[in-house]
């Protein structure tokens, strides 16, 4: 029988939360929450700071059939740092002493401070690719503990590239190209593209409405008798976990691939303690040796309820956590649903579509606890599996 997990780790850290935060006091009183000394300021306007992120987790499965085992471990541990001059340039660089892997690591600068008029900024380095609302979304800031279930399986991740992006208040747009990542895997190129039209853009009230495509050339691998072999792409997910290489649903390994075309249809509305998100993916495999072409498609909905009141917040295209007004923090409710479709011609990758309810607590704007109920139904050449899964995050950010 697998160990059952202990939860005492996120245990603790709930109570030293709660204690370090009585809920009568005046939110003054605690600015040490949301400015800690991680940064330094020089006369220039130069900022330079600290990047960490620390996240444990907690996964509990049940009704599985035995496949999954129960986990408790570190989910991230990001250590970098970053400098950057408003309105001229920015640069990160962090690495996950977790999974051993490069994260963001990138210079970006500003147009306008070499041209006088804004132009967009143009970055270099490793950053994500654009396909996938959640996908982009910092993992800190995203409502539930993992993506759904088509961000994981279309998501290109990380690459190291050249892009350009420029804002405005009602609208946004960005353009990329894309090579392998710092890992030295993913070997081929991307070209990609993101806009979003926003014409609702106020705090607290937020309509966005976005498109993001891409095209994937990937490159087979040399051997080491020096033959090139063909190139080949995988598409797959676990049931909305993070601890567990599990899945319930897979395309297996595509040989010959040729090219892979992603789309993105994103929207995202905001009204005060409500909020909706939403996005259709899709992705089609063309192959070099003139099979037909595997194509598949996902979906999720989530609604959100910040029962404090507050906002869920927006900027720069994108979204980030609730910023409490209380003392003792911030609570939000939020249910999503999430569908995924790799079944399509002679590939039977199977049919998954998952419910989860998530309960976030955000003390200050650098701590939050997260708990999720999921529960996946599975279809895989007539292989029904329906796991329940119980999921705990304590994390801590700056």
């Amino acid at each position: 029988m697998p160990r059952r997990p202990s939860y005492t780790p996120l245990l603790i850290a709930a109570l030293a939360l709660s204690a370090s935060v009585p809920a009568a006091a005046d939110t003054s009183d605690y600015d040490w929450l949301n400015h800690w000394p991680t940064h330094v300021q020089f006369n220039d306007g130069t900022d330079l700071g600290l990047v960490m992120r620390y996240q444990y987790d907690v996964n509990d499965f049940s009704h599985d059939d035995g496949k999954f085992v129960d986990a408790h471990t570190n989910r991230r541990k990001y250590l970098g740092f970053y400098v950057k001059k408003p309105g001229v340039y920015d640069a990160t660089v962090y690495y996950d002493f977790q999974s051993r892997q490069w994260q963001d690591a990138f210079f970006r600068l500003q147009s306008q401070a070499v041209l006088g008029q804004d132009f967009g900024a143009i970055r270099v380095g490793q950053s994500k690719t654009p396909v996938s609302f959640e996908g982009v979304t910092t993992s800190t800031q995203t409502t539930f503990i993992e993506l759904a279930l088509p961000s994981q399986a279309v998501y290109e991740n990380r690459r190291i590239g050249v892009d350009w992006a420029i804002q405005r208040t009602h609208w946004l747009a960005s353009l990329g190209y894309y090579g392998e990542n710092l890992q030295g895997k993913s070997h081929g190129h991307t070209v990609a593209a993101r806009a979003a039209w926003v014409p609702i853009h106020a705090p607290g009230h937020v309509l966005h409405l976005g498109l993001a495509v891409s095209q994937e050339r990937p490159y087979g691998l040399v051997n080491a008798l020096g033959v090139q072999q063909p190139a080949t792409a995988s598409f797959k997910t676990p049931p909305e976990a993070g601890l567990t290489t599990v899945t319930l649903i897979s395309s297996g390994t595509l040989s010959g691939v040729d090219h892979i075309n992603r789309q993105g249809f994103e929207g995202l509305w905001i009204d005060g303690p409500w909020s909706i998100q939403s996005e259709y993916l899709q992705a089609q495999t063309t192959f070099a040796n003139g099979k037909p072409s595997y194509d598949f498609n996902g979906y999720y909905a989530f609604g959100s309820w910040v029962v404090t009141g507050e906002s869920r917040q927006y900027h720069d295209g994108n979204v980030s956590n609730v910023i409490p007004a209380h003392p003792w923090g911030a609570l939000e409710f939020a249910l999503r649903y999430s569908e995924l479709d790799l079944n399509d011609g002679l590939v039977p990758g199977g049919r998954e579509h998952d419910w989860t309810a998530g309960a976030n607590w955000y003390v200050g704007t650098h701590l939050r606890l997260q708990a999720n109920y999921i529960r996946a139904y599975s279809d895989r050449r007539g292989l029904l599996l329906n796991p329940r899964v119980f999921e705990l995050r304590a994390e801590i950010f700056i």
